[in-house]
């Protein structure tokens, strides 16, 4: 495995647990520090002790709530009191929320927005900038393979992790002529505390390939940044649906969600 030059530098947000730390650990062994960005204290001070006594690299953590405006100069100040120069940013921080639009609180609606499109946004030009200054950097986005189910009851989810998905196409191909590398991420369902144990049966699901493991997905997400690639999407069955979902008529989605009514029982 290549090591990277010591000093570099790899921001990631939800870093304290499922997809985002899986990935801390991919970049930990190849020679990476973490910046570690959260909600959650606790997780990231026992993550911060498990990567460095693993890889011992060193591990920063920064515990904010990254749907608030402002957010952006937080961790920014945070990084430049360190001079710490993030050569690689990862925006993977979100949560599933559903629900029909009119019945969702206000304050969750402006969370999920501001979680899966500001922040992230933001936070690519601020580091992005200082990347293309450099000629040198690699973005990760986080997007979902809901990103092609614009379906009732995920109609705050998949959509704004569409945004994601085509704001990191473009933003590649502004950056490609500056050296700086940004890469999609696109999993399909993944054994992360986002799903609940007692409601749906993750053993069985990872055998039969319908979900995978955190580890799984992180691996193929950073073997893609470093190789350059545009999307990545782990999994022959989630290659499929990418193909397949699109093409579900709007009709049926309806006539689906009417008679089961899908939303009163989630």
């Amino acid at each position: 495995m290549n090591k990277v030059q010591s000093g570099n530098t790899a921001l990631i947000t939800g870093g304290s647990s499922g997809i985002g730390l899986a990935i801390a650990h991919e970049l930990a062994k190849r020679g990476y520090s973490l910046v570690l960005v959260s909600n959650q204290p606790e997780s990231l001070a026992e993550c911060k002790a498990k990567l460095e006594k693993t890889h011992n690299s060193p591990c920063h953590t920064l515990c904010v709530d990254l749907s608030l405006p402002g957010v952006t100069d937080t961790i920014l100040k945070y990084c430049d009191d360190r001079q710490l120069e993030v050569d690689v940013l990862v925006n993977n921080a979100g949560f599933m929320m559903f629900s029909e639009v009119a019945d969702a609180p206000a304050e969750k609606v402006e969370a999920i927005v501001n979680l899966h499109m500001v922040t992230p946004t933001l936070l690519c030009r601020a580091f992005g900038s200082r990347m293309k200054r450099n000629r040198h950097g690699f973005i990760l986005n986080v997007s979902s393979i809901s990103a092609v189910m614009p379906y009732p009851g995920i109609s705050l989810y998949g959509p704004t992790k569409t945004y994601l998905r085509y704001f990191s196409q473009a933003l590649r191909s502004e950056m490609k002529e500056y050296g700086v590398r940004v890469t999609c991420l696109i999993p399909g369902a993944t054994a992360t505390p986002l799903h609940d144990a007692e409601k749906v049966n993750i053993p069985l699901a990872m055998k039969l390939h319908v979900m995978h493991s955190a580890e799984y997905v992180a691996s193929r997400a950073v073997r893609a940044l470093f190789r350059n690639k545009a999307e990545c999407v782990p999994g022959f069955l989630n290659k499929l649906i990418m193909l397949v979902v699109p093409l579900v008529p709007t009709w049926l989605i309806e006539l689906i969600n009417h008679r089961t009514s899908w939303l009163k029982k989630g």
